[in-house]
């Protein structure tokens, strides 16, 4: 089963968002609740955190993108 890794819709929509950086590289492993990549705004830096164990199978969004809420950022194939 692959899951998404999506940019929160919680964080304030007239910001401006970007891939701060990633914690994981394609073919890691990854746990439930580990840091995988940083959101940063204006004014703050979020982790986005995997919400199941499995492999970071695909980043679509490098260090430094621009990206908006929502945005598919990657994906992880679950064990």
């Amino acid at each position: 089963m692959v899951t998404e890794i999506l940019v929160p819709t919680d964080l304030k929509s007239d910001v401006k968002l970007s891939v701060g950086r990633w914690f994981k590289h394609i073919g890691d492993p990854v746990c439930r609740d580990e840091p995988l990549v940083e959101i940063d705004t204006d004014n703050v830096t979020c982790e986005i955190r995997a919400s199941v164990t499995g492999i970071l199978s695909n980043v679509l969004v490098r260090d430094g993108g621009s990206v908006d809420h929502s945005t598919l950022l990657g994906t992880i194939t679950e064990d």
